[in-house]
Parts: C-alpha cells; sequence; structure tokens
C-alpha cells in the first residue's frame, strides 16, 4: 500500500493510499474548517445507507463504491480537495473530478470499514476484473 498510514477500520482493500483524505483533513483544519474535517469522517448514517444498499441487493464492491461516493460528494469541498491532491500528486484536478477522487476513498472507506464491522464481506480483492481502485 502507497501512504502508510491508515484510518479507524480501514484495511486498505479497496482504497490503496488514504494520503489524499489525510492531506484534505489537514488543509481543512489549516483553513480553520473542522467542519469540513468532520464531514468527510465516517458518520451512523453512513453506515445505515451501507446496510440498506446490501440488504437491497447491492453486492458488488465497485456498485457500493460508485453509489456511496454519489451520496458522499457532496460533503467535500472541491477547492479543499483541489489542493490535497496537489500536495499529494503533484498536479492539478479539476474541482469536480478532484472532489469525486475524495468522495471515493471515502465511499471506499465506508465499504473497508463495513466489512470490519460486519456489514458486508468482500469476496475477491478490488481490482480483479478490469476494476482500478480509487485513490
Amino acid at each position: 500500500m502507497q501512504g502508510g498510514e491508515r484510518p479507524p477500520w480501514a484495511s486498505g482493500k479497496i482504497v490503496q493510499d488514504y494520503r489524499p483524505l489525510y492531506a484534505y483533513w489537514r488543509l481543512a483544519r489549516r483553513r480553520g474548517r473542522e467542519d469540513l474535517v468532520e464531514s468527510a469522517m465516517l458518520r451512523d448514517e453512513d453506515f445505515r445507507e451501507l446496510r440498506r444498499l446490501v440488504s437491497g441487493g447491492s453486492s458488488r464492491a465497485v456498485d457500493l463504491v460508485e453509489e456511496l461516493a454519489g451520496i458522499l460528494e457532496e460533503r467535500v469541498d472541491p477547492d479543499v480537495a483541489v489542493d490535497a491532491l496537489r500536495e499529494v500528486f503533484g498536479v492539478d484536478f479539476d474541482r469536480e473530478t478532484a472532489r469525486r477522487r475524495i468522495a471515493l476513498i471515502l465511499a471506499g472507506w465506508l465499504v473497508e470499514a463495513g466489512e470490519e464491522w460486519g456489514i458486508l464481506k468482500l469476496r475477491i480483492p478490488w481490482g480483479e476484473g478490469g476494476s482500478t481502485r480509487p485513490s
């Protein structure tokens, strides 16, 4: 795994590199925006949504991550996301792409945490069958 440190309940099975999320939290704090840090953390309601999706038949990790990212995206500040990705990767992303990448990391973290909490079981490593990991 790149990036080393993982947030609580993260296994690295879906998200290979958590550095962008850590950079997002760090930059938000530096800007005095603890609200953005809190909004980019997993919440009880996120786990309820994951349970709902799993019980409703969504079983492929890629589908869960995509659907959850669409929900979590609104909680990501695009300007902080751009700066976080620039800090980590050294390149500029447009605001919506940066926002989406951070949301995909959050969604992947949620699915990993869901496995740790027994909500679902990841059966095959992410990336098999042509998928790519969000990073």
